[in-house]
């Protein structure tokens, strides 16, 4: 069936209640080409004849121009653009020209690796191109033939960080020689992971130079506001930005999805049965669909669902449908990609594993359970269907969180907004601290080298030095333990400390931070590792071990916690009407107190459960404004609202729309409300915080942009149809007092006279 018929069929299923709230057309885009300015070597122009490639796109031109003069480059174009080839052309016509040049290719997944070296396969390279891929599932036996033999290796960055860079004398033919650094999909590098990412690069800019290269960078991105900026936080190199797409498109309609309202209290439709039912029908009207999901569990369930529906409604259908995640065998995973390519498979449900751009071949439709986090991550999910000349469908169903049906309501924001900035911060001392120790280890630290990292690395690596951390001599700075640092640092996380995840007879299950051990595998949680589901029975702050027991539960955990938070240090502040706002370093102090049971798909919550346990404090960045006495008694006296409930929910609400702001997660996010804070003269505070030990920017993105986010949330307020709040605009999933006082009609007058009289920055 052609997907648009498809969706006009939706409109008069018995079961349609009026989800289509929104529909972007989005029209063709023809093609738009350009030939390099010197035409390309005989070899690559004959093999792409063979391939059928008989014409570049103005991007894809432009970066081979760019690349051939040895100007670093960011590409930013949309999903299926062919960036590949932006790079792999002139990477690979340097390889033919010149017999000992180099090339790293580095990709956010084990997967992606693999597909980029089937891709470089079908050029048919002679045989002194050695590739290879070289990440964990590496055989040991081919590991030396790929560092003495390999032109291009294919990694990630944890490989980097832990195998190469410490490894660096074994590397020195291949680093000697490198001419190109190509990093792929590097909007998948924010917070504090894309902060680490950022130290990893510097570390290895730097060991290039000291065996005399000095690589090209190509980066290679989703449409993201920032690009420029990215790549110079992630590798300290400026870049040139080519985003003149010239790849074709077919027609698009973008569908906004809302789950009816099932209750008197505002309480929506489950956005996994939603899902369920669109996925099931496109596969039985044979539109060939990938839906995503934003956890394992719900993939297996929606994949488990649909086949029941299958089973008695189409049975011919059920085993060409598959779910898609990490925690699969390579082998598994290639073998799904394969039969989704070839059309043995019609729908597959995945996780964002397949965001990325594995080749999958051309899909006709794709639903989004949720909005992923990110407008980015949005279009790219979207665009993993539609062929270039042929229709196609995205929808993406609503959660009933605040920022889902924020969008829902205001699906123009969506479209209008354009992209977010993706934030890191290299500088974080927290982070750069274990770096300086991993260089130290690599070669001796001396102050120049110290520059690349950052205006405040000489004074942190000082501090190291005064702590033992990092011993100094002859104007350098050194490590001094035996072990190599890298092993002990977690570039997915600030935190270096982990818990071991075993089941009681011993059996290793996993490892997981100590910053996320008490919200994660407390006792009594539901862990999910590889596909299986597991609970928590023990969790020993001593030995750092979780101990758990495998089973099928129908439910999932979520901690609650109470916050409290002083200030450190005010740097900045500015009128937001009669309140004013700063920016600042404050100490966050947090201890987990209980957990809710949540049943699955209805998210119905069947238990709260105390937990005891130590608390955690550490120091970041935040963003405050405070309220004036006269401000307060309007609100109370006058108007008759009440103070912590306003505030409460101006807290949560905030909180909930902060990614629209910055490239985040909500989790990523912390915030705490007071009628009365000491450290702000006893006046009415609202906080909000990064949520990782040292900030990662969001706090300042919230600071500068203030007025937007409180506008905003004004807006998600009135939208919302209840009337007392509900869990679509005030009630948060992470509140420690159990969503208690809150005030929605207060909360909108607080904001009205906020924002009503505001003189500040926008």
């Amino acid at each position: 069936m052609n997907p648009f018929l498809f969706l006009d069929n939706l409109r008069m299923q018995p079961d349609y209640k009026g989800q289509i709230v929104h529909v972007q057309d989005i029209p063709p885009k023809s093609a738009r080409c350009r030939e390099p300015e010197k035409p390309l070597h005989d070899f690559l122009a004959e093999r792409l004849g063979q391939m059928g490639v008989d014409h570049l796109y103005t991007h894809q031109a432009l970066a081979i121009d760019a690349v051939r003069r040895r100007r670093s480059v960011v590409i930013v174009t949309g999903t299926a653009s062919g960036k590949t080839m932006c790079y792999n052309l002139p990477v690979l016509e340097r390889m033919l020209q010149n017999h000992s040049a180099t090339a790293l290719y580095l990709f956010p997944t084990k997967a992606l690796a693999q597909d980029q070296l089937s891709k470089l396969g079908m050029f048919g390279l002679p045989p002194r191109v050695v590739c290879g891929t070289y990440d964990g599932d590496t055989p040991q036996q081919d590991r030396a033939y790929l560092r003495n033999r390999a032109r291009i290796i294919l990694s990630n960055v944890d490989m980097l960080h832990r195998g190469i860079l410490p490894r660096h004398t074994m590397w020195a033919r291949f680093l000697r020689r490198l001419e190109y650094v190509v990093i792929d999909e590097i909007h998948t590098y924010r917070g504090v992971f894309g902060s680490n990412v950022g130290c990893v690069l510097r570390r290895l800019r730097r060991l290039c130079r000291h065996y005399g290269s000095d690589p090209v960078f190509i980066f290679c991105s989703a449409t993201i506001a920032n690009p420029s900026e990215l790549a110079r936080n992630l590798s300290g190199v400026e870049a040139t930005v080519i985003d003149d797409d010239g790849a074709p498109s077919g027609p698009r309609k973008f569908v906004f999805w809302n789950p009816p309202v099932i209750g008197n209290d505002g309480v929506r439709r489950s956005a996994h049965t939603e899902a369920t039912h669109l996925f099931s029908d496109l596969v039985e009207q044979g539109i060939r669909n990938i839906t995503f999901t934003k956890a394992r569990k719900s993939a297996e369930l929606i994949l488990r669902y649909a086949r029941e529906y299958l089973s008695t409604h189409s049975p011919e259908l059920v085993d060409r449908i598959m779910s898609y995640r990490a925690g699969y065998k390579a082998s598994q995973r290639r073998d799904i990609e394969s039969r989704l390519f070839d059309g043995r498979l019609l729908g597959v449900v995945a996780t964002d594993a397949l965001e990325l751009g594995v080749d999958i071949g051309d899909l006709d439709a794709s639903v989004l359970t949720g909005y992923p986090g990110t407008i980015s991550s949005a279009w790219q999910q979207a665009g993993r269907a539609g062929r270039r000349d042929d229709e196609s469908i995205s929808l993406m169903v609503g959660m009933s969180d605040p920022l889902d049906q924020y969008l829902m309501n205001h699906p123009e924001y969506f479209f209008r907004k354009g992209q977010e900035c993706v934030l890191i911060n290299p500088s974080n001392p927290y982070i750069l601290s274990h770096h300086l120790a991993c260089a130290a280890y690599e070669l001796p630290l001396p102050a120049e080298d110290l520059a690349e990292f950052g205006e405040d690395a000489s004074q942190l690596a000082w501090e190291m030095a005064a702590e033992d951390m990092l011993g100094y001599r002859d104007g350098r700075f050194y490590w001094l333990p035996e072990e190599y640092p890298a092993s002990r640092v977690n570039i997915r996380s600030s935190s270096t400390e982990t818990y071991r995840i075993s089941t009681e007879d011993g059996a290793e299950v996993g490892q997981i931070e100590a910053s996320r051990a008490f919200e994660e595998v407390h006792e009594g949680a539901i862990y999910l590792h590889a596909g299986e589901t597991y609970r928590v029975k023990k969790l020993d702050t001593i030995a750092r071990e979780a101990v758990v027991e495998r089973g099928e539960y129908g439910y999932y955990t979520r901690t609650a916690d109470e916050t409290n938070l002083r200030i450190v240090r005010t740097d900045e502040s500015y009128p937001l009407g009669q309140a004013t706002s700063y920016l600042g370093r404050v100490e966050v102090s947090n201890r987990v107190v209980a957990y809710r049971r949540i049943e699955l798909f209805t998210d119905a919550i069947t238990g709260f459960d105390p937990l005891d346990l130590p608390e955690l404090k550490y120091q970041t960045e935040g963003v405050w404004w405070t309220l004036p006495h006269s401000l307060v008694r309007r609100l109370e006296q006058d108007d008759g609202y009440e103070l912590m409930g306003s505030i409460h929910a101006i807290e949560h609400a905030a909180i909930s729309l902060v990614p629209l702001l910055a490239s985040c997660d909500r989790w990523d996010v912390g915030g705490i409300s007071h009628q009365y804070h000491l450290d702000t003269g006893g006046l009415a505070t609202i906080f909000l915080y990064d949520a990782h030990p040292g900030g990662v920017g969001i706090a300042t993105q919230c600071y500068t942009r203030l007025k937007e986010l409180l506008a905003d949330t004004t807006d998600l307020l009135l939208s919302c149809p209840c009337e007392n709040g509900c869990p679509s605009c005030i009630h948060s999933p992470k509140c420690g007092n159990n969503n208690s006082p809150l005030d929605k009609a207060g909360a909108l007058r607080l904001l009205s006279l906020l924002l009503g009289g505001d003189s500040g920055q926008s």
